[in-house]
């Protein structure tokens, strides 16, 4: 009788694709997966530890599933990922539920580490910053099928002030081309549509092993793969964007008009303390040469609102940077201050009920430029990817080139027609709202 594993995976899209990773090695050697803690023989948790509300989130989880270890049917408790990495003396000395401890670049020791401890044996792993692991395992993806994330990197070498990446993800390391067209082909012949190129950064992809940046050959190579229908950039930091980039993306008729690109923040005097490696002028720049260039691209961004020594005028620069530029999309979050960062030992660190404020000032101003924004793709027509159908109405939900899943809005498509998920309808919208279009198929 195969063994029931839990498999939690917390965090971002980067370590979605670890665990997928993770639940394929073992679910290729006779483990089977369940989704109730009670009846799990092993529990698996990913975790994150990127900003304080992850860390709380990640560490509740494990004392939360602890429970089953001692109480329940469970043999095993294994705690892997980016907290793991930083934390792993604390985990084991605090938590002693925890039977295998494996860090961020290590994922592949899964499946020994399971054995170890079911044969009696805590386990360890933490393999060299440098490391880059290689799966010779299926993934196992947990997006539904019709979309999945490629990681084309792994690691960071920018170290803004912040962020702790570097410091537990190591350097920037490229994944080989001809391994990420491999992989890119077998997702397309399990059934997958739509593939995300994530990295902590992405436009820097191949700058270590080519010597110059070679995201836009990747995205050539990609583009040949018969059967994908949609790649869509995230994580590409606007000053690393590249005229070669934009060509790209503008060429290629799968990579969709759609990039993500952080920015934090717009006032020079803030980006410098957070050791971002650009300016207001530069962040522009790009802006106007991506709008250019590809008329109808969709542009993402994120914020840090309540940075250490952030003034009100500062804000108010950053809220009319954002009703002037009028990004397509935005997400804002407060600043986070973390041990062992540069950031963290400023001085001027701000309340955080004025973080709090400055936040849902942006996001309110931001509601105001998306409606804007929605209200004038009234009349025009998308190709949407059918992601499920709304429960007891004649309407399905879907996304277009301009949504990326889970952080964007939704295009519900009102008919009566049986569509299926992972298809592709030509949508004509007929209503608007702060995030999510309406239409009917054309």
């Amino acid at each position: 009788m195969s063994m029931k594993v839990l498999f939690v995976s917390l965090g971002c899209d980067k370590n979605l694709v670890d665990s997928e990773y993770m639940v394929g090695k073992l679910t290729g050697h006779q483990f089977m997966m369940t989704d109730d803690e009670a009846e799990a023989d092993v529990i698996v948790i990913n975790t994150c530890c990127f900003i304080h509300d992850a860390k709380e989130e990640s560490i509740q989880t494990i004392l939360d599933l602890a429970a089953y270890r001692t109480s329940g049917s469970c043999m095993a408790l294994i705690v892997c990922g980016c907290l793991a990495q930083r934390y792993r003396e604390e985990i084991l000395r605090e938590i002693p539920e925890v039977d295998a401890v494996l860090g961020t670049n290590s994922t592949e020791h899964i499946l020994l580490a399971v054995e170890s401890v079911l044969a009696g044996k805590k386990y360890e792993a933490y393999e060299p910053m440098d490391h880059l692991e290689k799966h010779f395992s299926a993934r196992s993806i947990s997006t539904g099928g019709h979309y999945a994330h490629l990681k084309i990197a792994e690691g960071c070498d920018k170290r803004c002030t912040y962020c702790i990446i570097p410091s537990i993800r190591g350097a920037y390391r490229s994944v080989p081309m001809e391994e990420l067209v491999a992989e890119a082909e077998e997702l397309v012949r399990q059934g997958v549509r739509e593939l995300i190129l994530v990295a902590q950064e992405t436009t820097l992809y191949g700058v270590d092993l080519y010597g110059k940046k070679s995201l836009h050959l990747l995205l050539r190579e990609l583009n040949q793969i018969e059967g994908l229908r949609w790649i869509r950039l995230m994580y590409c930091y606007p000053e690393e964007i590249y005229d070669e980039l934009i060509d790209a993306i503008r060429e290629n008729e799968k990579v969709c008009h759609y990039i993500d690109m952080p920015i934090q923040h717009i006032n020079n005097s803030i980006l410098k303390r957070m050791g971002r490696r650009t300016n207001r002028e530069t962040l522009s720049e790009r802006i106007d040469a991506l709008r250019a260039a590809i008329p109808d691209i969709a542009l993402r961004t994120t914020l840090i609102c309540g940075f250490p020594g952030e003034t009100s005028e500062q804000h108010e620069e950053l809220m009319e940077f954002i009703n002037e530029t009028e990004f397509d999309r935005l997400g804002a979050f407060t600043y986070s201050a973390e041990e062992n960062t540069p950031a963290a030992e400023y001085p001027d660190q701000i309340d955080e009920d004025v973080k709090e404020e400055w936040k849902s000032e942006v996001m309110e101003l931001q509601e105001e430029v998306i409606l804007d924004k929605n209200q004038d793709m009234i009349g025009r027509e998308l190709e949407v990817l059918i992601e499920g159908k709304v429960a007891d109405e004649d309407a399905y939900v879907g996304r277009s080139y301009r949504d990326a899943p889970d952080i964007d809005g939704y295009v519900f498509v009102r008919t009566n027609e049986l569509l299926v998920t992972g298809d592709f309808v030509r949508i004509r919208i007929t209503g608007a709202y702060e995030y999510d279009l309406i239409g009917e198929p054309v």
